[in-house]
């Protein structure tokens, strides 16, 4: 039955476009457009990171045609609100009132119709593709990270938020035979016992001889809280295992020992970075080798949950502010605290960022570094500080809105002004050199450019921007990062001059 459902999707999908007549309005859903962008405007309206009317967002949306068919265009004045194709009318109608939601998004509705009864180009693209021109074009004119998700791509994004579900098995494929390689730490086979080093046979009774390793995950893999019946061969014998499927987060914290340094690899914050984060702090250090300094390594990372790296700034932050979030709608408003306990023990802490750091580790590394909790080597950050609300549609697809901006402790925006290391690497050997001298000297050479980057305020204009991270400029990481890391935690003196200069207050 599997097999007959897949050739006749593949045969649907095949399907020529003009297997059946056109006639205008054909396949056109003028209902689900007016729902989808009225749903949109109205909770758009208050929650614009600067405020903009509803007609202008229309406006901007409509002009989507414009992106499918050069020959369309759409106009907006006190008196009308009008759609062309080249010299022709096609549609000029009253313009709603500013604070009718619904009345734009029945003119949006209306001035769709109209496109797609007179243009082919606007026919292929579908309700779907009307609705994505639509808040593709109108949220180009806010930001860079609002963004509208198509119903396919909003549940792959929710499924990448929440994790997939599965038993936490990682498999290798020696000749006909499937080994355990790994079990994830916590995951319902870590569990259940299974250890690396077992060979998996079979799968809810499916013997796994002759089968490839895509299909074995893919077995493994179901909803979550469904059953699965894992069948292993140990030395003792054939063991027959029931599990029950869970979200399994991959793992984002990887832990090493330096010589003396203990060095965390943070890839990203998901549901599980920070208790990972503070497990891998507590763990007991060897009597003989106890660790002299811990080394956060942020570089490369792109960000993720804001409360992860909220929990994970409080795991080193005793008290104090971590960040503060600030937009037009009130609840986008937080002033995240610290209210935790230090486990690293007053130890020294590196931070390491590079350009591609962005998002939540830029919240980490800007908490820590305004709180004097920590040293940032590296180069200037990403500098992506905004925070998006979602909005599921009435099509199945969701709104990501910027809604709100994070300012760091100490008060400056993270958006496009990122972070300033206290000890930048992107100059060259030579410079990196002469900063841990005059570091060792007591003195610190960026005081001046962690000064004015502290002490800038939203807006900044870009040219600003520019000659404040042009102190630093962003570049990849690179081997000097950590040689600079091992030389703070190991020089006293070094590690106390690069911290944030005083005073620098919010």
């Amino acid at each position: 039955m599997r097999t007959i459902c897949l050739l006749l999707l593949l045969f649907l999908l095949a399907a020529p476009a003009s297997a059946e007549p056109f006639s205008p309005g054909q396949a056109f859903d003028p209902r689900l457009i007016a729902d989808v962008t009225a749903t949109a405007l109205a909770f758009m309206a208050p929650r614009t990171l600067e405020p903009v009317a509803t007609g202008q967002l229309t406006l901007w949306g409509l002009r989507g045609l414009t992106t499918i068919d050069q020959r369309l265009s759409a106009e907006l004045t006190p008196q009308a609100l009008r759609l062309t194709m080249g010299p022709r009318m096609l549609v000029s109608r009253p313009p709603p009132a500013e604070g009718d939601p619904r009345g734009w998004g029945e003119a949006t509705a209306q001035l769709s119709r109209a496109a797609w009864d007179t243009s082919e180009p606007v026919r292929k693209q579908g309700t779907n593709g009307i609705l994505r021109s639509y808040f593709n074009e109108m949220l180009n004119h806010l930001d860079p990270y609002s963004r509208y998700a198509a119903p396919l791509e909003a549940t792959a994004d929710t499924n990448r938020r929440n994790g997939r579900a599965g038993i936490g098995l990682e498999l290798s494929r020696t000749g006909s035979f499937f080994i355990v390689r790994a079990v994830a730490e916590a995951s319902p086979a870590a569990q259940a016992g299974i250890r690396p080093g077992e060979t998996l046979i079979a799968i809810d009774d499916q013997p796994l001889a002759g089968a490839d390793l895509a299909s074995a995950n893919a077995l493994m893999a179901g909803p979550e809280d469904t059953k699965v019946l894992l069948t292993l061969r140990t030395p003792r014998g054939t063991r027959g295992i029931s599990l029950t499927r869970a979200l399994i987060t991959p793992p984002t914290v990887f832990a090493q020992r330096q010589g003396d340094l203990l060095v965390l690899r943070v890839t990203g914050f998901s549901r599980d970075t920070a208790q990972s984060l503070i497990r891998e702090m507590q763990r007991p250090q060897p009597p003989s080798r106890p660790a002299r300094g811990i080394v956060i390594d942020l570089r490369g990372n792109r960000g993720g949950l804001l409360r992860q790296a909220i929990a994970s700034a409080e795991a080193l932050i005793p008290h104090g502010l971590i960040a503060t979030t600030k937009g037009r709608d009130p609840d986008a408003d937080h002033e995240y605290q610290a209210d935790g306990q230090d486990l690293a023990r007053d130890l020294p802490v590196i931070v390491l960022v590079d350009g591609n750091s962005a998002s939540a580790a830029e919240v980490l590394a800007a908490a820590l570094s305004d709180q004097r909790r920590a040293v940032v080597i590296g180069s200037s950050t990403l500098g992506k500080g905004l925070v998006q609300t979602i909005l599921p549609l009435p099509d199945g697809g969701a709104l990501s809105l910027t809604w709100s901006r994070i300012l760091a402790p100490l008060g400056w925006p993270l958006q496009a002004l990122g972070v300033m290391p206290q000890v930048c690497t992107s100059l060259g050997e030579d410079q990196l050199k002469r900063q841990l001298a005059e570091l060792s000297a007591g003195r610190q050479p960026m005081a001046r450019a962690l000064t004015r980057h502290r002490e800038a305020r939203a807006p900044i204009p870009p040219a600003d921007i520019l000659e404040i991270r042009n102190a630093c400029p962003a570049s990849e990481g690179r081997d000097s990062d950590m040689v600079a890391a091992d030389f703070l935690v190991h020089t006293e003196k070094a590690y106390d001059s690069a911290l944030i200069p005083l005073p620098i207050s919010p």
